[in-house]
């Protein structure tokens, strides 16, 4: 197994550029990718939850995986999701991944048949020396039906094999009482996935932020990162206040709880980045919702025009 790093700052959780069903959308990936890059980002994640991976086929996972390590030559680390309902494709994948050159592989808790905590813990402790890259785990209980409890992680985290945990629940309670487990693991980095909470996690000693929306504004995440890390309470709340717009405006434009990844893929798509096809069973935003998205999209904009241009970042 490589060497486990310790991730500290924004790691974006990438979507997945498609031009159809089973076929990504190729030049959308390359521009994608370099237009994360360019916003000084610390890692990329590919095949999370804002990646669509259950939707996609092991084919086009692996070929997601290929492109994305070769684009990104190692200018930071990319992490791969391996969550699967089978113990062997996750083995698969992992091994897939750090062939083409990830640095890292990423597990939610297998979902469909809930498992007990029991359980759990044997699943990783059977599943870590399959894996020949460092592990975080990734606490969804909105989407996997269960949770990494606090309790797990202190019983599994003394294996050096994990190198962290993202945490999606938006539970603060949670975060604070992982943090008192992780005292004794310096090299254990702690990241929380909604960005809503990322300015009060890393001001409150979280190590940073896989945030959806690095996908659309990289520098704006990475500033608030940097900001909130060197403790300045003013700048965080300046540019919290832009992310909060974004979540209240982008990710709740649809009906439904795939608004979220429709938004970033619509955003994308009105910036000419990247194809905003969705993996079925899902569907791009139509015409009245893409309007309305275009029309946030331009007020977001003009307030980051104005903190940009009045601040060093």
């Amino acid at each position: 197994m490589s060497e486990a790093i310790k991730l500290k700052g924004i790691i974006p959780p990438m979507v997945t550029p498609l031009a159809a069903r089973d076929q990504l959308d190729s030049g959308g990936l390359e521009r994608l990718v370099e237009h994360i890059l360019a916003g000084g980002v610390h890692g990329l994640f590919i095949l999370g939850t804002s990646g669509e991976a259950p939707s996609l086929s092991y084919r086009l996972r692996r070929e997601l995986i290929d492109r994305t390590c070769s684009q990104v030559d190692e200018r930071v680390p990319v992490l791969v999701g391996i969550t699967d309902t089978s113990f062997v494709e996750s083995v698969n994948l992992a091994c897939y991944a750090a062939e083409a050159g990830a640095k890292g592989v990423v597990l939610a808790p297998p979902y469909y048949f809930p498992a007990g905590q029991d359980e759990l813990i044997e699943y990783v402790d059977h599943l870590i020396p399959e894996l020949p890259l460092p592990l975080t785990l990734y606490n969804m209980p909105s989407h996997t039906k269960l949770m990494f409890e606090p309790e797990t992680i202190r019983r599994v985290m003394d294996n050096s094999a994990i190198a962290g945990l993202k945490d999606s629940s938006g539970d603060m309670v949670y975060f604070h009482r992982l943090q008192t487990f992780l005292r004794n693991r310096r090299d254990f980095h702690l990241l929380v996935g909604p960005e809503e909470l990322l300015g009060e996690t890393v001001l409150l000693g979280g190590d940073g932020g896989v945030s959806g929306g690095a996908n659309l504004f990289p520098r704006l995440y990475v500033s608030l990162y940097e900001a909130a890390a060197a403790g300045s309470h003013r700048r965080v709340k300046e540019l919290q206040s832009i992310v909060m717009h974004i979540s209240n405006t982008i990710y709740s434009t649809g009906r439904f709880s795939s608004s979220i990844i429709k938004g970033l893929k619509c955003v994308l798509s009105l910036e000419g980045i990247c194809n905003d096809f969705m993996a079925e069973p899902f569907h791009r935003f139509r015409r009245v919702e893409r309007e309305r998205t275009e029309k946030h999209l331009r007020a977001i904009k003009r307030e980051l025009a104005v903190v940009f241009d009045r601040n060093t970042v």
